[in-house]
């Protein structure tokens, strides 16, 4: 749930002239929860998905849609106005067409990837059939539909090279559809298999597949895991396992798995909570032949963090089980008892496990060390082959093969352009195999790493960056960027768009929040639940300490996150109005007491709690933000945004939000408003063509700009 949109500023721009936004009618809901009252005036914006409103009520729909519609107006009609507004979509144009390359998937000796080239609105499926040969086209979603709708989700190859499965879906509502094409004709099969498919796994054979998908498609917890032969009906499809109906774990994330090479297993997980899960295996060869299926219980009922992947007979896992920084153990799955386990690579003190991958007689193990990446190399028995050479700090992946030393390393950072280099892990030979041609100047910029003390003293970390020679002299126009939560940690991200924003005087940091995975599970587990105000506490100590530190002051101080991290921006906006100029919430969660009701939300009680329980209620009582807020209280400019086909977070957090805000605040909203924009064609981030990129970047950056008093060069 990360979202970052790239930044930059070409001009400091003069204001259109300003209408007041539209009035928003109170019709307060007052329920009791717990013995609390809660007086709710903007209810009737969460429109008819609201539970209490039985079936759909279209007056209401469209008295929510007209309400949005005149907030949109209102936002477009003052950032549309801002003078210079055409020259920075140029500029975003310029950089957001450089275009972006994924590392090559092998299979079959055929090498699969995604590229967007130019001003293309999606990426585009290639193979090449040697590493270095010309590439063609197998998938493009551009001529699949001019809107630039379309995306691409995801695609696996058989292991023969000769089919791929991938997955399409519209508007940003990331429900894709299953097709399969033949790579060397182009042509695709019958297949179409609705229903949020993903998670393919092919037989040895190429002709059936495992698969996920939701049986029902408004209902998020309806996961199946299913098996599928190539030319078959899907509604023939048997069902190998599906989400529990009842109970705690059947509002989790559900099951997920696929089989092994080999065909011999089938590996599934179900997620128990956004910390923990379980790890069983079957034996998918006896399955197929008997209809039978049994299971071998690795890791059930344990508070842990668990992944595998089976070679032979072996199940290598990384799990956090009694290691909250992660180890890898080797499991023979004939004999799967816990005094069997073989620790491969154990837990290390001062870095984190986030991944491993098995190539020819190896396992490279990617860590996390003070939020960037360094990858170890070991052989099976667990003994260190080594470090793999970076070309610096920053965020790295290794894709590898199994049977094979050939491998890809993805690697950027602040002031590196996302690269992807082919590795001998053999010999130990990199050599660049892709990288855009960036119109930027990455050898002007500094990053730094600094670390601060949060309220209570812990020590978080930050990265800034900012053009060589900046002056800390306490006015530079600075944004600060943080998620905390989900344990995803936030490692160096190269951003072409931002450059331009450096250039000028800008500075730009990310704050290594409690919540995320920067420093392993406990690091995680001190930023959920009733711990939550960690989070808030380590983002709002590091906007002080970048004004302690001369880097900005609070007229120059902005905040920006999306999701989970508008969340973070949204608390942060109530509970310490005074320290921030501007804020962007995009695609939050703000109503923290009824966001459980909505879409998939249900996945994330055992992040959040819910307002169900007791206990819970009072501390996300304590700190729900549209709950929080305090009518007269003077609160910076506010940015929310939201996408009407997202499939995760409900657009009513970011409706709900604005409207209060826009009564409570007794700034001048002509020079400090409250905005809100809802996308009507993009859901929480995940799709967007150029189009709808170049215009969302115009409008948080022209923003900022515009608060933040960036000069003009």
């Amino acid at each position: 749930m990360r979202i970052i949109f790239p930044l930059l500023l070409s001009s400091l721009v003069a204001l259109p002239a300003l209408a007041i936004p539209p009035a928003t009618p109170q019709e307060p809901v007052v329920e009791t929860l717990h013995g609390v009252q809660i007086v709710d005036p903007y209810r009737w914006l969460e429109g008819s998905d609201a539970p209490e409103v039985e079936g759909e009520s279209s007056e209401l729909d469209a008295k929510v849609a007209a309400w949005t519609e005149a907030q949109n107006a209102h936002t477009r009609n003052l950032l549309d106005g801002l003078a210079g507004r055409e020259a920075l979509e140029n500029r975003l144009g310029e950089l957001l067409t450089v275009g972006s390359i994924r590392p090559p998937t092998v299979e079959g000796g055929r090498y699969f990837y995604t590229e967007r080239r130019g001003d293309q609105a999606q990426d585009v499926l290639y193979m090449r059939h040697t590493v270095d040969a010309e590439p063609r086209v197998l998938l493009d979603p551009n001529a699949l539909d001019s809107s630039g709708l379309t995306t691409l989700a995801w695609f696996q190859p058989s292991q023969d090279g000769k089919l791929v499965a991938f997955g399409l879906f519209k508007s940003g509502d990331e429900n894709s559809t299953l097709y399969i094409l033949r790579t060397d004709t182009g042509q695709w099969l019958a297949e179409e298999i609705p229903g949020k498919v993903n998670s393919i796994s092919w037989t040895p054979d190429g002709q059936a597949f495992v698969y996920r998908r939701l049986a029902d498609i408004e209902n998020p917890y309806s996961a199946q895991i299913k098996f599928h032969r190539v030319g078959t009906h899907h509604r023939q499809d048997p069902l190998i396992f599906e989400q529990y109906k009842e109970g705690p774990l059947a509002t989790t994330w559900g099951p997920n798995g696929g089989i092994d090479r080999q065909g011999r297993w089938l590996g599934l997980v179900y997620f128990t909570g956004t910390e923990s899960n379980d790890l069983w295996v079957y034996d998918f060869k006896h399955w197929l032949e008997s209809g039978e299926l049994i299971r071998t219980d690795i890791i059930v009922g344990e508070p842990n963090m668990s992944f595998g992947t089976i070679e032979g007979d072996i199940c290598y896992v990384q799990t956090a089980l009694d290691a909250p920084n992660g180890r890898i153990v080797a499991i023979d799955l004939n004999h799967p008892e816990r005094q069997r386990w073989r620790t491969i690579v154990p837990e290390q003190d001062d870095a984190v496990i986030e991944s491993f991958s098995l190539a020819e007689g190896r396992i490279a193990v990617r860590f996390l060390e003070k939020a960037s990446n360094r990858i170890g190399l070991f052989d099976l028995d667990g003994q260190s082959k080594g470090t793999l050479d970076l070309p610096g700090i920053g965020s790295a992946n290794l894709v590898t093969q199994p049977q094979s030393s050939e491998a890809f390393l993805s690697f950027q950072s602040y002031n590196e352009p996302p690269s992807i280099y082919r590795v001998d892990l053999a010999k130990g030979e990199r050599r660049l195999w892709a990288r855009p041609d960036i119109p930027v100047d990455p050898s002007q910029l500094v990053v730094d790493q600094l670390t601060y003390p949060s309220k209570d003293g812990t020590e978080v970390t930050m990265f800034v960056v900012h053009r060589k020679g900046l002056k800390k002299d306490g006015k530079n126009p600075t944004i600060l960027y943080g998620y905390g939560g989900f344990s995803i940690p936030m490692t160096p991200n190269f951003s072409a768009t931002i450059f331009p924003w450096l250039e000028m005087g800008g500075v730009y940091a990310v704050a290594n929040l409690r919540g995320g995975g920067e420093y392993g599970e406990l690091w995680h587990k001190a930023g959920m639940l009733d711990k939550k105000q960690n989070v808030f506490d380590d983002f709002i100590a590091g906007g002080e300490f970048l004004i302690a530190e001369g880097y900005t002051n609070s007229q120059q101080l902005g905040i920006f996150g999306g999701s989970n991290g508008g969340l973070l921006t949204g608390a942060a906006l109530v509970q310490r109005p005074d320290l921030f100029s501007a804020v962007v919430s995009a695609v939050p969660l703000l109503d923290m007491l009824r966001y459980h009701h909505f879409l998939m939300a249900r996945f994330w009680v055992p992040e959040y709690g819910s307002s169900e329980n007791a206990d819970q209620l009072e501390f996300l009582l304590r700190y729900s933000p549209y709950q929080n807020v305090e009518e007269g209280e003077k609160y910076p400019a506010v940015l929310l945004t939201a996408g009407e086909n997202d499939s995760r977070v409900h657009p009513l957090h970011a409706r709900k939000m604005a409207a209060r805000l826009q009564a409570a605040t007794s700034n001048d909203t002509q020079e400090e408003p409250i905005l809100l924009w809802v996308e009507g064609e993009a859901g929480h981030g995940r799709g967007k063509p150029i189009s709808i990129r170049k215009r969302d970047a115009a409008d948080i950056i022209g923003f900022m700009a515009w608060q933040l008093g960036l000069p003009i060069n």
